[in-house]
């Protein structure tokens, strides 16, 4: 792992611990935020390692940052002059605007290139070379997968954890928003019915995390 992407992910964590523990500090309830923290860095660490998993099963490699925007409409000309965080100022501006009601977790996303001994294993010297929009959206589909099979996983042991499922699904429907680059948007674009299939699972989850006292 890059220095770079190190600090990113330690960003991440930081923002992500912002956004759940919110209420608790308006609310004056400190002693909860270790905990808080705690649950950012095992939600945040499951899906990026998840996806380095999948991305080795690819022969790729993937790297993480901090969500950063560069354009704002659709058109060429539409663009900053210098990337914006979107990755802490869209979930912090929410997180205020609505007094921690809202819990947007699109923080990091990642790039995934291919290794050098990819093509070497790939049937040939030019075979497979470069990652396709499928193994792209496959590494992105495994770090929402493996957030989800946490939350469920936290849903059926018996110890009260139940706030760590929720941010769990919170962090999965947030990433998969197919939103500028965005987890979402990678598995959308490599494919339309794995995204779609993930979306309702995802929504699934999200109606059951809402019904949970």
């Amino acid at each position: 792992m890059r220095d770079s992407e190190f600090a990113h992910i330690i960003a991440a964590v930081i923002i992500l611990t912002l956004v759940i523990s919110f209420s608790a500090l308006i609310g004056g309830d400190f002693a909860l935020i270790p905990q808080l923290f705690l649950f950012a860095v095992i939600i945040i660490a499951t899906a990026l390692l998840a996806k380095k998993i999948m991305a080795y099963i690819l022969d790729a490699d993937v790297e993480h940052r901090l969500w950063m925007m560069d354009r704002y409409g659709w058109k060429a000309h539409q663009h900053f002059k210098r990337e914006v965080p979107a990755g802490i100022i869209i979930p912090l501006f929410l997180t205020l605007f609505s007094l921690g009601t809202v819990k947007f977790m699109g923080i990091l996303t990642y790039e995934a290139r291919a290794l050098k001994v990819r093509a070497a294993k790939r049937f040939g010297p030019y075979s497979y070379t470069e990652m396709t929009d499928w193994h792209n959206g496959l590494i992105g589909a495994a770090g929402v997968v493996a957030v989800l099979v946490l939350a469920m996983v936290i849903y059926l042991v018996p110890a009260n954890l139940e706030l760590l499922a929720k941010m769990a699904v919170f962090y999965a429907l947030s990433n998969m928003i197919p939103f500028s680059k965005l987890d979402g948007t990678q598995i959308f674009f490599g494919s339309r019915v794995l995204w779609t299939a993930l979306a309702v699972i995802t929504l699934i989850f999200t109606t059951y995390a809402f019904v949970l006292p």
